[in-house]
């Protein structure tokens, strides 16, 4: 019989918790991701491409797309994997963003065919790569030329099969005509686009004159460029900080054209910084809430054409002073905020124009002179085998008889190094020339060919040893680039002080208007001329009158609720209406909490420190509080917290520089008559007042009014001289 296996219990050994201060995690685990972020995805370099845009940008190059016909944009995305391998998706939005047909760039490095949306719309989407074909515009010449010359470092791709620049030697500074923009970890970066002519211009003058005042470029390089073109309002301190820091705003407004035959507005510019959906959206919110009075329609006309934003007027309105009004309330005026942040050496710095010029000068000498040197090496090596050449030619039959009398092909060579006392390098050259080309022709081609030689050494070692001879072989090239690439600029650049401020009032019709507040809290607005024919007002059943006041359209409204809150609105928010509709509903109108009801009204277009405010309430107190209390130096619609919560509030009145009587009535038809002056002011408005009319227990103030001309005696028995005091029998009157 078998025995039984014995089973043993294994004792679990638990690893040691290994404590690990934070700090540690976070430089071990966290920088390498934060600095991959910021030097190798986020931030441009000095030669105005992120890592993204160069590797596409150096595909298309080797694929032969500087030169030859389109291809399909698939094809290049597949392509450039090979050196982006972060998907097929990003690589395509990259290109897209490049092309002539988005319009995001001045001057596209893309020439595009097919459909890739536009810089101006969020909603226009790109065709698939499948269907749009692409080539490198002709200015990437200026991006590559010197690349085949050792002007920049190479290095290994992701899979070490193929080698990529680390920058593009770009003759111009791209990094400054090109918009860029993104957010690594604790940083973030946003370009803004300079013409191409005015920076060349700066860049010379800077070539020129190391030491050039910041106000002289600033003379030069006028302001931003953008390729939606629209307006700068230009302000100089503004875009000197921009100039020197690389940190800044610059004001941005649609441009737009009158058309008189229909009557319309023609927006076909808008600021770079904003889509033209935004700018819809916000006519859409504007135009509900009843600001747009002035327009009877408004529709996105972009097409093939161009962007088209058209906005119908209604008879009368002057269209300059409407766009002023919208550059206040919509997106047709933003702003676009710089942070100049570039990769220099792999270091993020945040520069000014000035200093990225600096930076980008000394970029451009390093590959021009590693260019230069490159060309130099070459030269010389063809001189070295010309000069071995022309030791040869002196005595042709001497080198013939040489070769003819060697007998092994190994040994012509050495024989011809040691007959004529040339190197390994100049003998094979010599013993590659075919016999036919040493005839007469011949030998006069590489005798002239080896004095050019030896001038363009000479030249070449002059200026590789004279910086400022090769200041001005950059200046040339940037005066050649200016002239074959320059446009005029797109962005029209207005004074700060040119533009006219938006003012509200300005843009208000006034009329004269009659304001009517009912007590369940309906409000009309109705002009004189609509109560000629009939004056009867309407109100809903079992509704009262609260206030009527005589006023203008342009006047400001304030409402004061029962839950000690304080409304303030325009008078031209409201809808005009007849004496026999029932009105707005205004606690609707004025998003007023739930059983909230409006108690008081008043036209307040300012707040005098001498005038007041009378609360009323119902337990016999009243309390006086300076209207300048209730003024706020914001637009703000309402106040909360503007009376005592002690007790109900009954009534509420507005005094100015003459007291008035006041008719207190209590639950027990009791009453007194006071002059309003008899109420003591109080320093807060949330103070609990001073008793004035004595109530008996149980019973309470429920009415005050300042309609005292039909009281018998004009209230003699009524009057007070003294607060607080006892009521007196309304039938003792």
């Amino acid at each position: 019989m078998a025995k039984k296996a014995k089973t043993e219990k294994k004792e679990i050994v638990y690893a040691p918790i290994v404590y690990q201060p934070i700090t540690e995690t976070i430089e071990k685990n966290y920088m390498p991701y934060v600095m991959s972020v910021i030097i190798s995805r986020a931030i441009p370099e000095i030669d105005g491409l992120k890592p993204a845009h160069r590797k596409l940008l150096y595909t298309m190059y080797k694929m032969g797309l500087l030169t030859g016909g389109r291809t399909k944009s698939a094809n290049i995305v597949g392509q450039t994997m090979k050196l982006n391998p972060h998907g097929d998706a990003s690589i395509y939005d990259t290109m897209v963003r490049l092309t002539r047909g988005n319009a995001t760039l001045l001057h596209p490095l893309v020439d595009s065919k097919g459909s890739f949306g536009k810089q101006y719309s969020s909603s226009m989407q790109c065709a698939a790569s499948r269907y749009t074909e692409c080539k490198l515009d002709p200015i990437c010449e200026e991006l590559f030329r010197g690349i085949d010359k050792d002007a920049v470092d190479m290095v290994d791709n992701y899979d070490n099969t193929l080698k990529e620049p680390v920058l593009l030697p770009t003759r111009f500074p791209n990094v400054l005509v090109m918009p860029n923009s993104g957010i690594a970890v604790g940083m973030a970066s946003n370009i803004c686009s300079f013409n191409l002519g005015e920076i060349c211009d700066g860049t010379i003058a800077l070539l020129r004159k190391p030491n050039l005042p910041v106000e002289k470029l600033m003379e030069l390089i006028k302001a931003p460029d953008f390729s939606g073109g629209g307006s700068i309002i230009y302000e100089e301190e503004q875009m000197r900080q921009i100039f020197t820091t690389g940190v800044g705003s610059i004001k941005l407004r649609a441009r737009y054209h009158y058309d008189k035959e229909h009557n319309a507005i023609d927006i076909t510019q808008i600021p770079y910084s904003t889509y033209v959906e935004t700018i819809i959206a916000r006519l859409d919110v504007l135009y509900k809430a009843g600001k747009l009075k002035e327009v009877s329609d408004y529709r996105d006309l972009t097409d093939l054409g161009g962007l088209k934003l058209s906005i119908d007027l209604r008879r009368g309105v002057d269209p300059d002073k409407f766009m002023t009004k919208l550059y206040s309330l919509t997106p047709l005026q933003d702003s676009f905020k710089c942070n100049f942040n570039v990769l220099i050496d792999s270091v993020p710095r945040t520069m000014g124009v000035y200093e990225i010029l600096q930076e980008w000068i000394r970029f451009r000498l390093q590959c021009f002179v590693r260019e230069m040197r490159f060309d130099l090496k070459k030269k010389e090596e063809k001189l070295h085998l010309l000069m071995g050449l022309g030791k040869i030619l002196l005595d042709i039959d001497k080198a013939i008889r040489i070769i003819r009398g060697t007998e092994e092909d190994s040994e012509v060579i050495p024989r011809l190094m040691k007959g004529f006392d040339i190197d390994e390098i100049q003998a094979n050259y010599i013993a590659e020339i075919k016999l036919r080309n040493l005839n007469h022709r011949y030998i006069q081609d590489r005798i002239q060919e080896m004095e050019d030689l030896q001038k363009d050494i000479e030249r070449m070692r002059g200026i590789l040893a004279d910086e400022l001879k090769q200041k001005a072989a950059i200046v040339e090239e940037l005066t050649e680039i200016k002239k074959k690439y320059g446009q005029p600029r797109r962005s029209q650049i207005l004074s700060a002080d040119s533009i006219t401020a938006y003012k509200e009032e300005e843009h208000i019709e006034n009329y004269n208007a009659r304001f009517v507040l009912t007590k369940e809290g309906y409000f009309k607005k109705i002009t004189f001329l609509s109560l000629r024919g009939n004056d009867e007002q309407k109100y809903k059943e079992g509704d009262d009158v609260l206030s009527i006041l005589d006023g203008e359209n342009k006047d400001n409204l304030i409402f004061i609720t029962d839950h000690r809150q304080l409304y303030r609105a325009k008078a031209d928010d409201f809808e005009t209406t007849k004496a026999s509709a029932l009105g707005e509903y205004l606690p609707v109108k004025l998003k007023m909490d739930a059983d909230e009801k409006p108690v008081f009204m008043a036209i307040q277009n300012s707040y005098p420190q001498k005038d007041h405010f009378i609360f009323l309430f119902a337990n016999g107190k009243g309390i006086k509080v300076s209207a300048s209390q209730y003024e706020t130096t914001g637009p703000r619609r309402k106040l909360t917290n503007i009376y005592s919560k002690s007790s109900e509030i009954v009534a509420v009145f507005y005094e100015t520089k003459e007291p008035f009587d006041i008719l207190l009535t209590s639950s027990d038809k009791r009453a007194i008559l006071i002059k309003s002056s008899l109420i003591p002011e109080a320093a807060t408005r949330t103070s609990g007042g001073s008793t004035l009319l004595s109530l008996k227990k149980g019973h309470k103030l429920v009415r005050a009014t300042k309609d005292v001309e039909n009281l018998p005696d004009g209230g003699k028995g009524l009057r007070k001289i003294k607060v607080p005091a006892p009521g007196v029998p309304l039938s003792m009157k």
